[in-house]
């Protein structure tokens, strides 16, 4: 038998850690609430994303911006204009900037600032990816604790109160964490393209100002 000092320890110890997951209960579930509202508000910014690209692509293709720009520099910042992301923009007019200073590592500088400015719009929904499920997952298993301490007492009002939490908590986080994915996958697929065109238009940037740039169409 175990002493009654280690009993007490851990009786103790187990109510310390039960009272602590108590009181993470009401974060946990507001994570989730803002979760959901992050991945709503990721949603409509790539909606919107898609929009711009899909009407700008038909007229505008980015390879044949950067082209463009890179062949004609000082028409770079209306080039811009109809990138179909912020960071591409910048990148357009950067390349344009090398080819007018003569200065190829420039270009290099701007491909890896738009990689940059990739990864950091990317590791928003990658969070969410990570995140969301496992802030379903607290959201299960704390409401569980009292939901067995109210069966226990043959409260079954509060268990079936405290399981409609935890699993509204475990949709909500596999919810997020789907869509989360969905969303990285396919603005990873776009911005490699996008990634592709602007390093096509980078290796015509010239070596100095004696070489023409070429346009690629």
């Amino acid at each position: 038998m175990s002493p009654p000092f280690a009993v007490s320890l851990h009786d103790r110890v187990g109510d310390a850690l039960a009272q602590l997951v108590a009181v993470l209960a009401i974060p946990v579930l507001l994570l989730a609430l803002v979760a959901l509202i992050v991945c709503a508000l990721e949603c409509g910014r790539f909606a919107t994303e898609w929009w711009q690209r899909r009407s700008r692509a038909r007229d505008h293709p980015l390879r044949q911006l950067a082209a463009r720009a890179v062949a004609a520099p000082g028409e770079a910042p209306q080039l811009a204009t109809q990138a179909p992301t912020r960071f591409a923009a910048t990148a357009i007019r950067q390349l344009a900037a090398a080819v007018s200073s003569a200065r190829p590592q420039a270009a290099e500088y701007a491909l890896a600032d738009f990689e940059l400015a990739v990864q950091k719009r990317l590791d928003r929904t990658r969070l969410l990816v990570r995140a969301g499920p496992a802030i379903g997952l607290m959201g299960t298993l704390i409401p569980l604790a009292p939901g067995l301490e109210a069966l226990s007492g043959g409260d079954i009002g509060q268990l079936a109160s405290d399981l409609r939490i935890a699993f509204a908590a475990t949709v909500v986080g596999l919810f997020v964490g789907t869509v989360a994915f969905a969303l990285t996958l396919t603005r990873t697929r776009m911005y490699t393209e996008d990634l592709a065109a602007l390093e096509r238009a980078a290796g015509e940037v010239p070596t100095d100002r004696s070489t023409p740039a070429a346009v690629v169409v």
